[in-house]
């Protein structure tokens, strides 16, 4: 599987240490950066890993900041996208078995680097269960689409 990878400058070093885990257990990396500890801006990193799954360059995709509330906040705002922060591992399986996250966020300066992996396993292994959460996701996807006809339309 291929899964979309993206950091700012707080969360590069564990940005790092997530795509070395995720190579070594056989996925295939796409890396948007950042490439070190100077100073970025979160959302260019969000909204490029959010257009690469509406793209459908990978169906998954981990953001990393500070503490994990800005790439959050940034990739929701792309239409389409349901991007969680998760901490722990039962936040993590939700994103995915309820919420069908396509995202995961981290905060680098919120969560250790073996929790991160822990969280990252059980999201990853977390299939979307569909049931009473599918009615929730697609009024979430309704939504979506009536603000994208909106922008649509002609002044």
């Amino acid at each position: 599987m291929r899964i979309g990878l993206g950091s700012d400058h707080l969360g590069y070093g564990l940005k790092e240490e997530l795509r070395v885990y995720l190579t070594e257990r056989g996925y295939e990396v796409v890396d948007f950066g950042c490439t070190g500890t100077d100073p970025v801006d979160y959302p260019d990193i969000a909204f490029r890993v959010a257009d690469g799954i509406l793209e459908g360059q990978y169906p998954r995709a981990v953001l990393v900041c500070g503490t994990g509330n800005g790439m959050t906040i940034a990739a929701n705002k792309v239409c389409g996208i349901r991007a969680a922060l998760c901490h722990d591992p039962v936040s993590a399986e939700r994103a995915g078995k309820s919420n069908d996250a396509h995202i995961l966020t981290m905060g680098a300066l919120i969560i250790e680097p073996e929790r991160a992996k822990q969280v990252l396993d059980v999201w990853l292994a977390s299939e979307f269960q569909g049931g009473p959460s599918a009615r929730k996701i697609g009024k979430i996807a309704e939504r979506d689409e009536r603000r994208q006809e909106r922008r649509q339309q002609p002044e």
